[in-house]
């Protein structure tokens, strides 16, 4: 005990007490500005609600937090001077480098808070693609990192052309230990900016085994949901090697149907064709822009064919099918109405009797005539 005593009467007598008012009067300064930051703060916010556009209120939240650490950190680099000057025994020039280095961070802080304010404001509007306002996120955010450390590295006196010389031969041997990384990488540069799809949307390949919705487009890897619920990882450089189809950005769905009507009911055939045609042109839910045709197609084995190919105006896959239900049922009314039916595949044999009388024989036996009882 007496020893410390000693120890802090001799430091007592090496130290200038002043420096106390200037803490004092550093902190109480960050405190008053801290107040005064929150104050003003609070009734910009308010003005912010009132006025039609967004921008402001994102710009106020980005410079929120680091202002209110700014005013705390920067009158404390200066209390922490005037201690230092006070011992006389530790150099201050690390005090100004520190403070520039505080002015460089919170001014990185606030602009990755305002692009990351802006992506999330951008993501809520579905007229905006969310592939490209996530991909131009990920490179304003790559590019502000790339940019904080150079300028980090160069207030601490690390040389940047040496650091450039060699980041290009280290850039090289990185490259051809990460091919397969970067090309993932470029690939999903690529997604972002051809856009052949985009989150939420139906795809498929031709080329892969690869079919579902897209969840998550990484700098990475694709996430895509399949039809039964899995998860689908696919490397971004996939993409760069194969067919891509996508039906969500279909504009219409297609009706190509073909029908079988007996060989007897051939004179019925030209009204039977009219009305369905008929039909397809007064459907509230066919396409009438797009291509329409109902047209007598071929003299097949066992019926008359005709066919139908039209278009949708939806693209839903379930509704599509509900639809297409109704304009078949509707064949079948208009088939049966007219006294005809539809053919199933039958085959006759036809050969001369003894009597000089032609017979035919059926090779279905549902189709054979019922025996003479008498």
């Amino acid at each position: 005990m007496d020893r410390f005593l000693a120890w802090w009467q001799q430091s007592a007598e090496g130290f200038n007490f002043d420096w106390l008012e200037h803490v004092g009067l550093m902190l109480g300064a960050a405190a008053i500005g801290w107040l005064a930051w929150r104050l003003v703060f609070s009734k910009l916010v308010e003005v912010s609600k009132k006025t039609r556009t967004q921008w402001d209120t994102i710009v106020l939240q980005a410079l929120s937090t680091p202002i209110s650490v700014f005013i705390w950190l920067w009158p404390s680099t200066f209390a922490i001077g005037s201690l230092m000057d006070a011992s006389a025994k530790v150099g201050t020039d690390w005090l100004s480098i520190s403070r520039r280095v505080l002015l460089i961070v919170l001014m990185l802080w606030v602009m990755l808070r305002l692009v990351n304010a802006i992506e999330a404001y951008l993501s809520q509007s579905d007229k905006r693609d969310q592939t490209t306002v996530s991909a131009i996120g990920h490179v304003m955010r790559l590019l502000l990192a790339f940019i904080g450390v150079l300028t980090l590295l160069q207030e601490f006196g690390i040389s940047l052309t040496g650091l450039l010389t060699f980041g290009g031969v280290g850039g090289l041997i990185v490259g051809l230990a990460a091919k397969d990384l970067l090309s993932n990488f470029f690939g999903g540069l690529m997604i972002y900016f051809d856009r052949p799809f985009s989150v939420g949307d139906w795809i498929n390949s031709p080329d892969r085994n690869i079919e579902g919705t897209v969840e998550r487009i990484g700098m990475r890897m694709t996430m895509i949901r399949t039809f039964e619920s899995r998860p689908l990882y696919v490397p971004n450089s996939v993409f760069s090697n194969i067919v891509v189809q996508n039906p969500s950005r279909m504009r219409n769905r297609r009706i190509n149907e073909t029908i079988g009507i007996r060989y007897k009911d051939a004179d019925k055939m030209g009204v039977i064709i009219a009305d369905v045609k008929k039909m397809l042109e007064t459907h509230p839910d066919i396409e009438q822009n797009a291509t329409l045709m109902v047209n007598f197609d071929a003299f097949a084995g066992s019926s008359l064919n005709f066919f139908i190919y039209t278009f949708t105006k939806t693209i839903n896959w379930a509704r599509y099918h509900e639809v297409k239900q109704d304009v078949m049922l509707k064949i079948v009314e208009i088939v049966h109405a007219h006294g005809a039916d539809f053919a199933f595949p039958t085959r006759t044999i036809a050969f001369d009797r003894d009597d000089g009388m032609e017979a035919q024989i059926p090779l279905n036996p549902e189709l054979a005539p019922a025996p003479d009882k008498n």
